[in-house]
């Protein structure tokens, strides 16, 4: 039997402004342990508003979430806070590095703040998820002197730092160009085939989801496809 990596079962939202409407409508859905999965659909559908449901940074919703065979809802603040930094590595459409940190230390962050390793095996193993993107020679460089792709690549090896089961992205190739589009798609894509790595990304770009695993399709707050 496969291993499922995330599990909703009857996600349902409201927003409350102006007047109490369902943004979400009893979303059920699993994800297998390193399935790439791409979440499509119209501006206004629900697509994002459930990408941070899933990722637990949204907790007003009705329904039962469980990430790697753990239910994350109803716990506290701070389980939840270490279920994000432990079990989900975020990449956005802006890659929000510190501009004044070398791209090292940008990576070690979520691995310093989780607590597990000593700072100088947290250092180590960023140095080595930068050399697993090929930007191991950009290290000791400051963020903000990196190219957009560059950026997004150091993003996404922050995103692993501590081996999270799950990678989540909102729109991660929204801000590249063609060229380096290609080149994410192509690295969640070594991601999931050699390292069994599970991906769930919300995207606007057509080829980008046709690509992935599996086609999640919502309209209206439902997943029609």
């Amino acid at each position: 039997m496969e291993n499922i990596a995330l599990k909703a079962s009857g996600i349902t939202k409201y927003f409350h402004d102006p007047v109490t409407f369902p943004v979400l409508k009893n979303i059920d859905l699993e994800v297998k342990q390193g399935e790439f999965v791409s979440i499509v659909g119209k501006s206004g559908c629900g697509k994002s508003t459930l990408l941070y449901v899933l990722s637990t940074m949204d907790r007003d919703y009705e329904g039962k979430l469980e990430i790697n065979g753990k239910m994350a809802t109803g716990s506290t603040l701070n389980e939840l806070a270490y279920i994000r930094n432990s079990s989900i590595g975020f990449v956005f459409q802006f890659h929000y590095l510190l501009p004044d940190f070398s791209c090292l230390k940008n990576v070690m962050i979520p691995g310093l703040r989780l607590g597990k390793l000593s700072p100088k095996e947290v250092e180590h193993n960023a140095y080595e998820k930068l050399k697993m993107f090929g930007v191991e020679d950009l290290a000791l460089k400051q963020s903000s002197k990196l190219s957009g792709g560059q950026q997004q690549r150091v993003a996404i090896a922050r995103a692993l730092i501590n081996d999270p089961a799950i990678i989540m992205g909102d729109e991660p190739t929204g801000n590249l160009d063609s060229k380096n589009t290609r080149i994410v798609f192509d690295l969640f894509q070594q991601l999931t085939k050699e390292f069994h790595q599970t991906i769930i990304t919300v995207t606007h770009d057509d080829d980008f989801a046709h690509k992935s695993d599996r086609i999640i399709e919502m309209a209206d707050g439902e997943i029609v496809k």
